[in-house]
């Protein structure tokens, strides 16, 4: 055999795309494997009487129940609330799955309680994974988008909660990816973002400084012609439940941690998950939002590539905010991507490799280490953005 014949014969290293690809389909399947194992033994939409298990899906059953019979003000009501997530499920259960959204979201709430409690969760996922699979295969520009989203470790803990994050992560990532071709459709992505609020606080000021004026215009639109809708819908009685409740809620997640401190993957929670008092924990979250929102704008106002502030911003929206989750850690796939992305038109850093697989390490190690690894996942991908960064802001 020629030379040259052994040398078309050796084997090809993979393309970066292509490791990218096989990593998540790897952690795909073995979420899928967890998933029905959990599913067979009762742990997962249903427990081993048939009966629906309550997670954090029946707070959005419950509420499209209590609308569909005519009281939507009443999802916002602790005990009556309650009372419907005991229905939902058919038996009662320990926890409390306070119902915390604004009645816009009650439109996609009662059009779930439409149909049974576990085919709903399972509806849900689904739905919601369909445009988190697009806006990531956007961001990448690849196929392997929809793997890297698939295989990304807060992926998992929001299915198994039955949550949001999925939703989250393809407004957001739907927001960044249409930014510079199509502003319309970022618009009612940022728009549709106001579902959960808290974390569009730091794209006005950005987009902003940028004179991205056709988003503000058009998600400010879509915001206030959902609000309208939903007070004609569900009446001005639901946003004053809802507005006379976040006070409540503030207290017993933020105040009182009853929702166990150690889950809330915020700088917030962590300062006062180690002892910190609530004011000291408050000046620390505040002070990190505002520096944050410092460096956004001069990172929007500089010749930085577009991948570089899409990263910093989609991170920094999960930074500010005190009020997050594990699952809501599925949006730090949008910054990862932009990542990804930038690092397959010139090359990846050292860093980087090393930096996100280790942010999903921390992730997925998540119920297994009772500390903040969400915190910890989020300054790692902070500061790869931070070093891609440096050259175009010195």
């Amino acid at each position: 055999m020629s030379a040259q014949s052994l040398a078309d014969a050796a084997p090809r290293p993979l393309s970066p795309t292509r490791i990218i690809a096989l990593a998540g389909l790897t952690l795909a399947l073995g979420y899928a494997v967890v998933l029905i194992g959990a599913f067979a033994g009762g742990e997962f939409l249903l427990d081993p009487q048939g009966r629906g298990i309550a997670n954090d899906f029946v707070n959005v059953w419950a509420a499209g129940a209590l609308t569909l019979d005519g009281h939507p003000a009443a999802a916002y009501d602790w005990t009556l609330h309650k009372a419907a997530e005991v229905n939902a499920v058919g038996h009662d259960f320990a926890n409390n799955y306070g119902w915390h959204y604004p009645p816009t979201f009650l439109f996609a709430a009662a059009s779930l309680a439409l149909i049974p409690y576990a085919a709903a969760g399972a509806l849900w996922l689904v739905v919601t994974l369909i445009p988190y699979l697009a806006a990531m295969r956007a961001i990448i520009g690849t196929r392997a988008g929809i793997l890297f989203a698939l295989g990304w470790p807060a992926a998992l803990w929001n299915v198994t909660a039955g949550q949001n994050g999925f939703l989250t992560a393809a407004l957001i990532g739907g927001t960044l990816a249409a930014m510079e071709r199509h502003p319309t459709l970022a618009g009612v992505c940022l728009g549709l973002l106001t579902y959960k609020p808290h974390f569009g606080l730091l794209f006005p000021l950005v987009l902003a400084v940028s004179g991205r004026w056709r988003v503000i215009g058009v998600a400010s639109a879509v915001a206030l012609a959902l609000a309208a809708a939903s007070w004609l819908a569900f009446s001005g009685a639901s946003w004053q439940a809802f507005i006379s409740g976040m006070g409540t809620t503030g207290e017993i997640v933020l105040g009182e941690g009853r929702a166990d401190l150690y889950r809330l993957q915020s700088l917030f929670g962590f300062v006062r998950a180690h002892g910190g008092s609530e004011t000291l924990a408050w000046s620390a979250q505040i002070s990190l939002a505002m520096l944050l929102a410092i460096a956004l704008c001069w990172l929007w106002r500089s010749r930085a590539d577009f991948e570089i502030k899409a990263a910093a911003l989609s991170a920094a929206a999960l930074a500010a905010t005190p009020y997050l989750y594990i699952y809501d850690l599925v949006v730090l796939a949008v910054p990862a991507a932009f990542l990804i992305r930038l690092g397959l038109k010139r090359g990846f850093l050292a860093s980087e490799v090393f930096g996100l697989t280790a942010a999903a390490v921390l992730l997925l190690s998540y119920p297994y280490a009772k500390t903040h690894v969400g915190l910890a996942a989020i300054v790692l991908v902070l500061t790869l953005i931070a070093k891609r960064a440096r050259p175009a802001l010195a």
